[in-house]
């Protein structure tokens, strides 16, 4: 089930817990890389209560997540506890479904919101800059939104940098790679009215496609739009 829509008004998070000796790598990764990958959160190795949500295990709060073995998708379970390692640094990064709040309240449409769906989700051919040992593409976010309000949500989303801020492309999506919009690589296809362009997001699905690339030995992730929800309200989030 996508936490696209639910808990308004709460920061969400992305998730990642990698093995500690991958660990520095994996911040100066997003270091790096603010857009895709702006941190919210860096537990200690074999930590699982975050400061975003002290009543909650980051191994079970989470809906669904991925666990990763050379880079190899082999298991998707609701409870991760029995998959856990000592040795994992969790990492909670920003996620675009927090601005959905302040979009709506600007009198912008969300889409897949309307339509029960998760959010469409692309890799793109744009390289993120390595570190150590990791590399791969950056993966982006897609939503339709009626061409005279892209300017708007522009507006609105720079003002939060720490989920992602403004979007890094609108209209034609071969400007990202992307050859169809209606064949998403993660999340859903999500039907556009008269009118909407496509617009796209820079998204922290993006260190799970730099986990396919990379093939650290071992990591656990959200599953894409399966979200941990934290008790941080989302205007925390926004600048100025």
């Amino acid at each position: 089930m996508t936490t696209a829509g639910q808990a308004p008004g709460q920061a969400q998070a992305n998730l990642v817990a990698i093995p500690g000796d991958w660990a520095y790598d994996f911040l100066l990764f997003t270091h790096r890389n603010p857009k895709p990958c702006p941190v919210l959160d860096v537990l200690d190795a074999g930590e699982t209560v975050s400061a975003l949500k002290r009543d909650a295990d980051v191994r079970t709060h989470a809906p669904r997540y991925r666990v990763w073995e050379n880079g190899e998708l082999t298991a998707e379970p609701e409870d991760a506890t029995g998959f856990w390692r000592d040795d994992l640094v969790t990492f909670l990064i920003g996620c675009s479904f927090t601005f959905e709040t302040a979009l709506v309240n600007a009198g912008v449409p969300l889409r897949h919101v309307e339509q029960g769906r998760n959010v469409s989700m692309f890799v793109t051919d744009i390289q993120c800059r390595p570190a150590g040992r990791l590399h791969g593409p950056m993966v982006v976010s897609m939503r339709w939104i009626p061409e005279s309000l892209v300017d708007v949500a522009h507006k609105v989303t720079a003002l939060m940098p720490s989920v992602h801020g403004a979007p890094v492309g609108a209209g034609d999506p071969k400007m990202l790679g992307i050859s169809d919009v209606g064949v998403p690589d993660f999340g859903d296809a999500v039907e556009h009215e008269p009118g909407d362009v496509p617009v796209f997001w820079a998204c922290g699905v993006t260190p799970q496609a730099v986990l396919m690339k990379s093939r650290p030995p071992f990591a656990i992730t959200h599953a894409p739009g399966q979200m941990f929800v934290t008790d941080m309200p989302d205007f925390a989030y926004r600048v100025g």
